[in-house]
């Protein structure tokens, strides 16, 4: 197989591919149309990537069976197309936690002491220490979680740490895991603003979360409060964040923002690092060298078993029921043509398989094949089968 790596990736990750008996075309610069045109031109059966979008054109181009996004989102992969050409597309969910949770509380921090500023001034050669002194402090302020994955549970963490007692929503956080985590839960985002001095949010970005924290939630906000956001900017309804930070007094701290460049230099033209009170990094949150090797070796692993057995680890794509409403059982003997005459009588009356399985007994005489079906075969059909094979044991049709 061929694997077509789109973004950075480390060396030791490719070398680790390479030694997994699979062919590595290494382009970091790829993107747009150059992607399409390497896809179709390489052949790739896999495509590696980190941040490079792959929209439906780029799917289409080759003979692509597999995508995986080397990090813990999916946005910028079209999924649904990737779906409709039967393309799985998988992720490296939790390799950079603990990379992101590092950098939610270095903005928290550098919000309260102002460390931008402070460096600012000392690089221009100014003083002022009776400005700069003013800082609220963490200890005892409550930090506010939209989300308690893997990166909110890692950041929780660090609240502890720092004597932060933590209130929560998540749309998976029932009383019991709350308590487990010791952490106060809340029946909304708008909630969680109410009461906290500090809101981080660590969702995904989806369907259902997107403008997740809208103007209610941000106008619920105390004047004061620090925000801070290393999911993604569209979670967030930017033109709200923009007006409480103007208007309200809010501090932001954000590491993804509405106008960021989609390459990896550029300029930046979002109007909110106009404001005082409002510090940015360059969408850096899971972009340490501890990250970058977590993920790599997860993306190996996944490709090493995708190459050596079929099947795809952390898969987005498949669904999770299928429409089957009938699973045909067919006993068997372990002989070729068998399942063929099953699957010819299918065929003949219009029935569609939607999964099937062969399960073989030990000592390969006899098998077993679950076949799943969109509808109950006719008694005439079953009796064909049995006709064309006289391999076939037994047939058992079930409702599911």
């Amino acid at each position: 197989m061929k694997v077509l790596i789109a973004d950075r990736f480390p060396e030791n990750g490719r070398t680790a591919l390479v030694r997994s008996g699979v062919e590595v075309v290494y382009d970091p610069e790829l993107n747009n149309v150059a992607l399409t045109a390497a896809v179709r031109a390489t052949g790739a059966d896999i495509l590696v990537v980190r941040g490079t979008k792959v929209p439906a054109a780029t799917l289409a181009a080759g003979r692509m069976s597999l995508v995986v996004r080397a990090g813990a989102g999916f946005d910028t992969i079209d999924v649904q197309a990737a779906s409709a050409r039967g393309i799985y597309v998988c992720n490296c969910p939790g390799k950079n936690s603990i990379a992101v949770a590092e950098l939610t509380f270095a903005l928290i921090l550098a919000l309260d002491r102002r460390i931008p500023a402070n460096a600012a001034d000392l690089k221009a050669s100014r003083w002022n220490k009776a400005e700069y002194s003013k800082s609220r402090g963490l200890f005892g302020r409550t930090l506010g979680l939209i989300g308690l994955g893997r990166i909110g549970q890692e950041v929780l963490g660090r609240a502890r740490a720092f004597g932060m007692p933590v209130v929560a929503w998540s749309r998976s956080l029932t009383p019991e895991r709350a308590a487990s985590l010791d952490v106060q839960p809340t029946a909304s985002p708008t909630e969680v603003a109410t009461v906290c001095d500090v809101l981080s949010v660590h969702v995904a970005l989806n369907s259902d979360t997107r403008n997740l924290v809208h103007r209610g939630v941000l106008d619920a906000l105390q004047p004061g409060s620090y925000f801070i956001n290393t999911a993604r900017a569209e979670v967030v309804d930017q033109a709200a964040l923009y007006e409480v930070v103007r208007d309200r007094g809010i501090r932001a701290g954000l590491d993804v923002f509405a106008e960021e460049p989609s390459g990896g230099v550029g300029t930046v033209e979002d109007r909110i690092f106009e404001l005082d009170g409002v510090i940015g990094t360059h969408h850096i949150g899971a972009s340490t060298d501890q990250a970058q090797e977590a993920i790599a070796d997860e993306t190996v692993r996944i490709i090493r078993e995708y190459v050596q057995t079929g099947r795809v680890p952390n898969v987005l794509n498949v669904a999770k029921k299928s429409p089957a409403t009938h699973l045909l059982l067919v006993h068997h003997y372990d002989r070729v043509g068998v399942l063929s005459a099953v699957f010819n009588q299918l065929k003949h009356v219009g029935i569609n398989v939607q999964e099937t399985e062969n399960i073989v007994f030990e000592g390969a005489v006899a098998a077993v094949a679950r076949i799943h079906l969109d509808r109950a075969p006719p008694k005439g059909a079953l009796e064909s089968m049995r006709a064309e094979s006289p391999d076939i044991i037994e047939l058992n049709v079930l409702k599911l």
